[in-house]
Formats: structure tokens, sequence, C-alpha cells
């Protein structure tokens, strides 16, 4: 007997197949309520990308519709056929039906926001199911060889950070990789305080960034026994680090970016980031 498989990315679920549209919810309830019953109800099938509730238009009889979206078509469908003509929470069924709008072809893949891979995280392999740490993290704004000095002129002056985040999810063995970078042009003339906080603000962007492309590589296979296993995409043009190597990753101009940069003082950078970082 096959079991049935469903697979689940960290993009966003763009697919109109994976939306339904709940009507008829009456106009005695609030909006908050609204949102907390359905919430409650639909993230028992599956995770919820998004969940929207709105009044009715004017014309219309007053009451509320909502758009729910899922990141699997199979749940969202699933949740359709089982709570349609259902009363949920309120006295009278409600009218669930799968979204119908065509798919334009034009759309492409976006990755999902950190805090969006946090919560998919979760809620399929718990809080301590996965974790993150930086492999290294440092200052090219200075590189030339790499494609990355930006003119400035007299008055400004280029900050960039590159960093390299590996996420791990031990109770599965497996663990991959992301690279991300954050630059931002600044006066020269701004204050030293202001320039420090603003070089935080991009540490913590690149940061951001290498994790969320990790987040890219990996597929959640969610059994029908309601187990789940996880399978890493490897890109062929990624060459990764040796194992217990110290942290140089080459992906695209990437590694002319961090070979430059390793010319660093402690001064510039002088914090320990070979950490945990919290979910």
């Amino acid at each position: 007997m096959d079991i049935e498989v469903d697979i689940i990315d960290f993009k966003v679920p763009l697919e109109n197949n994976k939306t339904i549209f709940v009507w008829d919810i009456q106009p005695t309830f609030s909006e908050a309520y609204i949102y907390e019953s359905l919430w409650s109800v639909y993230s028992t099938f599956g995770a919820l990308y998004l969940l929207k509730v709105c009044p009715n238009a004017t014309v219309a009889e007053p009451g509320f519709y909502a758009l729910v979206k899922f990141y699997s078509s199979a749940q969202a469908s699933k949740a359709q056929r089982a709570t349609d003509k259902q009363c949920l929470f309120q006295s009278s069924p409600l009218k669930v039906r799968l979204s119908t709008k065509q798919n334009l072809s034009f759309y492409s893949t976006k990755p999902l926001s950190l805090s969006k891979c946090h919560n998919l995280a979760n809620h399929y392999l718990g809080f301590g199911g996965w974790s993150t740490r930086i492999i290294t993290l440092k200052d090219i704004s200075r590189c030339m060889d790499a494609g990355c000095q930006e003119e400035t002129d007299d008055q400004s002056v280029l900050l960039k950070y590159g960093c390299i985040a590996e996420l791990t999810f031990q109770q599965h063995g497996m663990s991959c990789q992301g690279v991300g970078v954050a630059e931002e042009i600044i006066d020269n003339d701004r204050d030293p305080e202001e320039k420090l906080r603003k070089r935080g603000t991009l540490m913590k962007r690149a940061k951001d960034k290498a994790v969320v492309a990790a987040f890219e590589k990996v597929l959640l296979m969610i059994l029908g026994n309601g187990k789940v296993a996880i399978e890493i995409k490897y890109d062929p043009d990624e060459i990764l680090p040796e194992e217990n190597s110290e942290g140089v990753i080459k992906v695209n101009d990437i590694w002319n970016e961090f070979e430059d940069a390793d010319s660093n003082t402690e001064e510039d950078f002088p914090w320990d980031l070979t950490v945990d970082l919290p979910h």
C-alpha cells in the first residue's frame, strides 16, 4: 500500500489551489473572535501561511468572509471538504470553497520571510526540532575584485556584510547552509554611534538572509501517518566547506568576498558569532 506524501517547501504559496474562501460568517462576532476561531479550526489541517477576515461589501448582507491560505494544496482541499456546510463556531452553516482563480504564468516563487520560516518549521518539527548557527559573519565592504565595490562620492561610504549560516535538523541527521549579503551606502559625516547601529542592522540583515537561503533548500515531506521526513536540495554549483573547516563557502562570487575580508582586524569585527541562534 502506497503511503501518501505531502511535500512542502519554504516558499510563498502562490498557487490558488492552496487557498480557500469562507462565506456566510455571521455579523454578531468581532473580527478578532472570527480570526481566532478560524485559525483554531484550520490549523489542525496543516500549517497556515495566511488567514484574513474581511467585512462583506456594503452592497451585500452584513457579515464577514475569510481567506485561508495553506502551504499545501492537499491540506487546503481536505479542509474545504471537511468544513463546507458546517457550523464550526456559529449557529448557521458556513460556505467553504477552493479558489477557482487561474494562476498567472509569470508568477515566480518567492522565499518566505524569516518569521514565516520559523513558524513553518516549528509547526511540523517542533521548537526543538531544528537549530541555526552562524559559521562566519564578516565585513566585506572593502573587497575590490569581487565586483562589490560601489561608486561612492567623498561624502559617502559603502557598508557591506556577508554571512554563512548553517541550519541543522539534529533528529534527522541533516544540515544545510545558506549565504546572505546586506549592504547600504551611508553618509561619511554620520555620528559614529549611528554608524555602529547601522553596522549592527546590516549584520542582522545578512544573517537573516543567510538563514532564509538555508531554509529554501529544505523540503518537508509530510507522511500520511503524520510523521515528517526532510530532504535537502543541494545546488550542484555550490561548493561546501570541508568538515571542521573554519568557514568559507563558494557560492558564485561570494568566495572572493569572504577571502578578501579575511584581512579584517579584531577591531573591525570584535565579536564571536559562532553561536546557536534562538528560534
